[in-house]
């Protein structure tokens, strides 16, 4: 049964819409070479994939604000681009989604980073990469840091998307939460195992299962018993308000103390592509809580989303009709 009546759900959805967010992190350029297979290559054991048609979307934390922009919230984006086309290409997209770049650096020597997946048969054949790993340098931390001197006080909520790219370090970090604090202003985190930072003084940080047990140093374990005991493990050792640990087919978990941990089941009902799910959840969880509600109702927003992008091909964003239809849905059910 659902946790919200219509009514409420949509009353959530008007007050999300009215919130402004800031996402910071590693921004992409997301490509798909959609196409048909029908025979193998005589050259290698690979499939010859005959393309029909090619698209690109905003990717990495990118797709957190086309997440966000798609469903009717203002969003500013911010992160390193490269001097190059596929640069002026995410900018592009990005301002065709409506989303601000007062936050983007264009740094002449860096590379964009690139995807690019061929996905035939509603699968994904192969996904190429194009990045350089190149942190962002006192000198441009400095002048981003003079950019969200102005931004921080006009936004709702701060969203860190962690891609281990090299834009996201403990010094900008501290500096975020900091004046984000000094501005009654909420951070959210959707970290990255290889980039381990401290994120004491974070509303919310959202690993998956993978990043939580990482983090704290043990294996893997599919246990719910085991992610039980890492959440707590994880508030002590991030001092963060709150976790959210992404749990795959089982859902999630929510950690918000003095409260029990809150598990919430999948509510995907068909699967075709994980990509950008994470995304997703860090989106909806960060502008429900911006809006006012509390962290249950927040994950369970976040966790319907993200059952509704898993459900399309790409690196997909839903709208507010789909987040109701999601929710109508588990009532029939």
């Amino acid at each position: 049964m659902s946790p919200f009546t219509p009514s409420e759900l949509k009353s959530f959805i008007d007050r999300m819409q009215e919130q402004s967010i800031l996402v910071l992190g590693d921004l992409m350029l997301d490509e798909f070479i959609w196409g048909k297979v029908n025979r193998i290559s005589p050259e290698a054991p690979v499939p010859v994939v005959h393309v029909t048609g090619e698209s690109a979307y905003p990717g990495g934390a990118a797709n957190v604000a086309r997440n966000l922009a798609d469903f009717g919230i203002p969003v500013i984006i911010g992160g390193m681009i490269g001097g190059d086309k596929n640069g002026e290409h995410l900018q592009k997209l990005l301002h065709q989604s409506k989303i601000s770049g007062d936050a983007i650096l264009t740094i002449p020597d860096y590379q964009t980073i690139v995807k690019t997946r061929i996905i035939a048969r509603q699968q994904q054949v192969v996904r190429v990469d194009r990045e350089v790993k190149r942190s962002i340098s006192p000198k441009e931390i400095d002048e981003l840091l003079c950019r969200l001197w102005n931004i921080i006080p006009t936004v709702n909520a701060v969203i860190i998307e962690d891609y281990g790219k090299g834009f996201i370090t403990q010094q900008l970090v501290d500096n975020i939460i900091s004046l984000a604090a000094n501005h009654l202003c909420i951070v959210t985190v959707d970290p990255n195992l290889n980039n381990p930072l401290d994120w004491s003084g974070a509303t919310l940080v959202k690993p998956n299962r993978k990043e939580a047990f990482t983090a704290i140093g043990l294996p893997e374990e599919e246990n719910l018993t085991e992610v039980l005991k890492v959440g707590e493990l994880l508030l002590e050792k991030w001092q963060v308000n709150s976790l959210l640990i992404t749990l795959g087919e089982e859902g999630m978990m929510l950690f918000d103390p003095p409260d029990p941990p809150y598990h919430t089941p999948t509510r995907a009902r068909e699967v075709f592509d994980v990509s950008g799910a994470g995304d997703t959840v860090i989106a909806f969880v960060s502008a429900a809580l911006a809006a006012g509600l509390d962290s249950v109702q927040a994950a369970e927003i976040a966790n319907h989303a993200a059952g509704v992008v898993v459900g399309k091909l790409g690196t997909a964003t839903l709208t507010p009709q789909e987040l109701m239809n999601s929710f109508t849905a588990q009532i029939d059910n």
